[in-house]
């Protein structure tokens, strides 16, 4: 296809791409993604190729799903955008609140929308410092997360993350965050079983908040599975005992 070598030229000549060797990008060109259906996707030469990573871990429905272009074009037509900041809002955003809502945990009854997960969590920590702040707590500032996570790349994503590649970039961490080992069994267990692992992993939690004192922690931050970082799956052993020591100590969960 001559038209992959002129698109090539196009991204040598103005595009900046994340998470890229520029030097090995430009003597290669980027792979040019053209068309999508299903869990499929087509590059400019024609190749078809599986999307195991569903774009980048967000297509979870597929590709080309008619119903979502529908809605899409819907509201296009009728308002495209408006925003909530000045005591206003509109049917979707309310309608989309409702659903979440009803669909998380009791007690989580409230939703604020941001445009990516890097801007979620740069939202997060402000709203952390702010809630303690109004409990008459405010040097409980400092946020703890853990090695090897990833949490976004704006300068507070990217410090809530432990990725040190990253922190290397732009003198990261910011001050008020801290990290602790990652749940790594499989890499990092020794001779220790998956539980006990689970457990000592856990225990760092408490080791660190008690380092920097109670009065000063205000969160934990950390992913489930943490997806970036090599989809590790803590033992079984590690949440419950990190429940247990964020309800001892009064620390926020994230």
């Amino acid at each position: 296809n001559p038209k992959t070598a002129q698109w090539q030229a196009m991204s040598r000549a103005h595009h900046l791409a994340p998470f890229s060797d520029y030097k090995q990008l430009a003597e290669k060109g980027p792979r040019i993604i053209t068309e999508a259906k299903g869990v499929y996707l087509w590059d400019s030469e024609g190749h078809k190729i599986l999307d195991g990573m569903a774009g980048l871990w967000c297509v979870a429905v597929g590709y080309g799903r008619e119903e979502l272009v529908e809605a899409a074009a819907t509201q296009m037509r009728q308002l495209p955008f408006y925003n909530t900041f000045f005591q206003t809002a509109h049917p979707p955003v309310l309608e989309l609140a409702q659903a979440i809502a009803e669909l998380a945990p009791e007690g989580m009854n409230h939703v604020f929308f941001t445009g990516s997960g890097s801007e979620g969590n740069d939202t997060m920590l402000r709203l952390v410092r702010h809630y303690w702040a109004c409990q008459g707590k405010p040097a409980k500032k400092i946020i703890i997360a853990r090695e090897n996570g990833y949490h976004g790349s704006t300068v507070a994503g990217a410090s809530l993350g432990g990725m040190k590649g990253m922190h290397e970039q732009g003198d990261l961490p910011i001050p008020g965050i801290a990290h602790i080992p990652q749940p790594y069994w499989f890499g990092e267990g020794g001779d220790k079983s998956p539980d006990e692992f689970g457990l000592w992993a856990a225990d760092q939690l408490e080791a660190k908040i008690l380092e920097l004192g109670v009065e000063n922690v205000a969160a934990f931050i950390a992913e489930p599975i943490q997806g970036a970082g090599g989809v590790i799956i803590p033992p079984e052993s590690y949440w419950p005992r990190i429940k247990e020591i964020l309800a001892k100590y009064d620390i926020l969960f994230v």
